[in-house]
């Protein structure tokens, strides 16, 4: 068993396998050991003002904690990523807290992995992650108290150790604690940003003398091309399922990769960033002809998800809930659409509920929409990270065997053709097709004399395992 180690020191790896951990009913989640907290949000009813006024504070209805988990192979720009990161939200007015590398912290004590026995190894990663909760939690406390918006940098999250660790051994971590991953990867962070190792894409700029003179202070960081390519690998399986992971992988230069990075984050958060940084990753939207036998997936994760739409203040907004689990665990999500501003997409603003503010929302229910029932899977491929939505009964006749593939890129052509999964049937691409607007497909009333149809996608046609060059807007999902 090899421990988690600071941006991956060389070592043997164990693999990983997507298999879902075994999980416990809500009420013995209050008992474990190590408090695993849910992100904090604003009021679910809210729109959040990112506006600051003349003190730097925000009011506390309007207040946003947004927790990130910066992780990925050695040599990604996680240090650099950081640094940019805290450099434009303080110049926004946010308060920026960077949580450190827990593993750098423990093993600069003079622990040495290859001395433990396999009962100690073990014990040592039990307690780095339980070190690394309370780590987290200190900064999570303070950003809850704080008066200004705050952005939490997390370098690593609890998940990575997964990627250390057997199923077995993982998954006898996880019951002994009393720790799930919808808590511990869904729940705990708001957003994971893989940034991909120069070893998987740029190899011209990673060298071993290279990492050894950029971490000078941790000697045991010297890597080969393919243990990094490796280790890139299984830190970004490790958070395959979680609602909001983007992969910034090495498709443009270390510049551009920098800016991907910040407008990923500005696009979770809802900030208008106007012309400040390029807009290159888009949401795509496929036609999937049928669902394959598990078989010839790579490693996925799998969750059922309930979408309900809500009234909304006027016919440009959009409102819906969605309820996301596994195994009887959940985790609520409320996002409002606003129109377009200053020529960007249109904004999500996404807000996290607990079980009782979704249940209260649910009183606002429109009943001009069905609700939906999907099967989302997850996973992660090419180095880049899809969704497929297979959509379930009850629900309109429309949606019956409808199966739908998401992902988001800066890939545009046979670059990210080359991406697709070759063992998906993909009929033609969707993106922003009204038809295939989730909020459309909900609508109980035909299309041909509904009133509600919205029509404002902009809609590029596509060919089937094709992708269209051009930036492409989503509609309703």
């Amino acid at each position: 068993m090899a421990t988690l180690l600071s941006n991956g020191q060389q070592q043997s790896v164990m693999a990983n396998s997507n298999g879902q951990d075994q999980q416990k009913d809500e009420p013995e989640q209050q008992q474990q050991q190590v408090e695993i907290r849910k992100s904090t949000s604003p009021k679910p009813g809210a729109m959040p003002s990112l506006k600051l006024n003349r003190m730097g504070s925000v009011s506390p209805k309007d207040k946003r904690v947004y927790k990130i988990v910066l992780t990925g192979g050695p040599c990604g720009g996680k240090t650099t990523g950081q640094s940019r990161l805290c450099t434009f939200f303080e110049n926004l007015g946010w308060k920026v807290f960077r949580v450190p590398e827990t593993a750098t912290v423990l093993l600069s004590g003079g622990v040495k992995f290859s001395d433990l026995t396999e009962k100690e190894a073990y014990k040592f990663q039990e307690n780095l992650i339980r070190t690394m909760v309370q780590i987290e939690n200190t900064y999570f406390e303070l950003g809850n108290s704080s008066t200004r918006n705050c952005l939490i940098i997390c370098d690593r999250g609890v998940m990575d150790a997964s990627a250390y660790i057997s199923k077995d051994k993982w998954e006898k971590m996880m019951a002994g604690n009393k720790w799930n991953p919808v808590e511990m990867r869904d729940n705990r962070y708001n957003q994971i940003l893989h940034l991909v190792s120069a070893a998987n894409g740029a190899e011209d700029f990673y060298s071993t003398e290279n990492r050894k003179r950029h971490y000078q202070d941790h000697a045991c960081r010297s890597e080969g091309v393919d243990l990094a390519r490796e280790l890139d690998y299984k830190s970004a399986a490790a958070w395959v399922g979680h609602p909001y992971f983007d992969v910034i992988d090495n498709s443009t230069n270390f510049e551009a990769k920098m800016n991907r990075m910040i407008e990923s984050v500005c696009q979770k958060v809802g900030i208008d960033i106007g012309d400040r940084l390029q807009a290159t990753s888009r949401k795509l939207k496929y036609l999937v002809a049928f669902l394959p036998p598990d078989s010839e997936f790579p490693p996925f994760q799998d969750f059922d998800v309930v979408h309900h739409y809500l009234q909304s203040a006027g016919p440009k907004v959009q409102a819906r809930l969605r309820k996301r689990g596994q195994k009887s665990h959940w985790s609520y999500i409320h996002t409002q659409r606003r129109p377009n501003v200053h020529g960007q997409a249109r904004i999500e603003v996404k807000t996290q509920l607990t079980h009782r503010d979704y249940m209260n929302l649910l009183a606002q229910r429109d009943d001009a929409h069905f609700t939906i029932y999907k099967k989302r899977r997850c996973f992660l491929i090419n180095n880049q990270y899809f969704q497929l939505d297979i959509y379930k009964e009850p629900g309109h006749p429309r949606c019956k065997g409808l199966v739908l593939l998401e992902t988001y890129s800066s890939l545009t052509g046979e670059a990210l053709k080359n991406c697709m999964p070759k063992f998906l049937n993909i009929v033609k691409e969707v993106t922003g097709d009204p038809d295939y607007s989730m909020f459309n497909l909900s609508l109980k009333e035909d299309w041909s004399t509904t009133k509600k149809f919205c029509r404002s996608a902009t809609h590029v046609k596509g060919t089937a395992n094709g992708v269209s060059s051009t930036p492409l807007l989503l509609n309703g999902q």
